[in-house]
């Protein structure tokens, strides 16, 4: 794909301005790093980094009954959402694999019909046609509104990030929780209302932020402003990779179940709730997986990529998805796929890199946590 088809976000005049490099992604270009992978990775851990995310779909559905439309399209029960909270969860096809992973948030009643429900939901910019398909399909009684484009979202994330932020917005900040969400202007626009969430992909506290285009861009400047480092794809990765939190089509994706994806936490088994892909889970459960999702440690100085085969001994057993050196940790590690039985916290495999087969641990999940509480 050439540069002149790749979109580009509200803010790509100010990547180019902060001399970043940009690569295409997901059909973007975006900015995969500033400073450095390491610098603004550091960054994020120590204080509070900003990363432009308005590439990620953003829709909205309202209808008189949308809780239990996307019910039978999320293996997750949402009885217990509230307004102003959201969950994590999934969509599966028919054969249990995931078509993507997604936030849906409460918004509660919509301000135009009262007697309508109001959900947003946060996508994966690679898979945002195909997820609203995916959406109209199979959810009827539903109006759709696609804001991908329409919207800049930032994401404001770690130890540091409300207390810098809250001096930028009106709304007290300390009263949403982790994966609460609601209403956000900034200090001086009342007039501009957005949609802030305590949500992120790091492993730090921090908050995402969807405003118009001109709020978005301000809200940028002056978090710079107030030394908030912009980061990169690199440092999102290695950020992510340290939480243990997955990239869809390369951690998981149609042909993975989360049983396999080590997402069964999110998989509501109870009898009265039907939904796409259960009776294959159902199966998967009874007969068992044929792999699972594990994390590894490298005992060298080597680095697991994407791809390369994990053995026992010389015997090949699975293969890497994820891998990086983690800057936190000061080790290289991997999201790997084996033989259930090899997934043990402790297992010794090895890892292929060319000719040489390198030692690597299963470990527990996640390599690193520092969420807020």
């Amino acid at each position: 794909m050439s540069h002149e088809s790749l979109q580009r976000t509200p803010l790509f005049e100010r990547h180019l301005a902060l001399k970043a490099k940009m690569i295409p992604f997901s059909g973007w270009e975006m900015p995969v790093r500033y400073q450095g992978v390491m610098a603004e990775h550091r960054a994020v851990r120590s204080r509070a980094g900003v990363f432009d995310i308005s590439h990620m779909g953003k829709f909205v559905l309202r209808g008189p009954h949308v809780r239990a439309q996307l019910e039978r399209i999320v293996p997750s029960s949402l009885a217990a959402i509230q307004p102003g909270q959201s969950r994590y969860t999934v969509m599966l096809n028919e054969r249990g694999g995931i078509v993507d992973d997604l936030i849906l948030y409460d918004r509660g009643r919509d301000r135009q019909n009262p007697d309508w429900e109001c959900w947003t939901t946060i996508v994966n910019a690679a898979t945002t046609a195909k997820d609203w398909n995916w959406m109209q399909q199979h959810l009827s009684d539903v109006t759709f509104e696609d804001l991908s484009g329409d919207r800049v979202l930032l994401a404001v994330q770690g130890p540091e990030a409300a207390e810098i932020l809250q001096t930028l917005v009106r709304e007290p900040l300390h009263e949403i929780p982790r994966f609460g969400h609601g209403p956000v202007t900034l200090s001086d626009r009342s007039d501009d209302v957005g949609f802030i969430a305590r949500t992120g992909y790091t492993g730090e506290d921090g908050f995402e932020v969807m405003l118009s285009p001109s709020a978005g861009l301000e809200l940028w400047n002056r978090l710079l402003a107030a030394e908030v480092v912009p980061c990169g794809l690199g440092a999102r990765d290695t950020l992510r990779l340290e939480a243990a939190l997955h990239l869809y089509g390369q951690d998981m994706d149609d042909d993975t179940t989360p049983l396999e994806a080590g997402l069964s936490w999110l998989v509501d088994w109870s009898e009265e709730r039907d939904y796409i892909g259960k009776s294959a889970l159902l199966e998967q459960k009874q007969a068992g997986v044929r792999r699972r999702l594990v994390g590894l440690i490298m005992s060298g100085r080597e680095i697991a990529r994407s791809g390369y085969e994990v053995a026992n001994g010389d015997a090949p057993v699975g293969t890497v998805v994820s891998g990086t050196q983690a800057p936190t940790l000061g080790k290289a590690i991997a999201l790997a796929y084996v033989s259930p039985t090899l997934a043990k916290v402790g297992t010794e495999l090895n890892v292929k890199i060319r000719d040489r087969f390198c030692p690597a641990t299963v470990v527990k999940r996640p390599f690193y946590r520092a969420i807020a509480k």
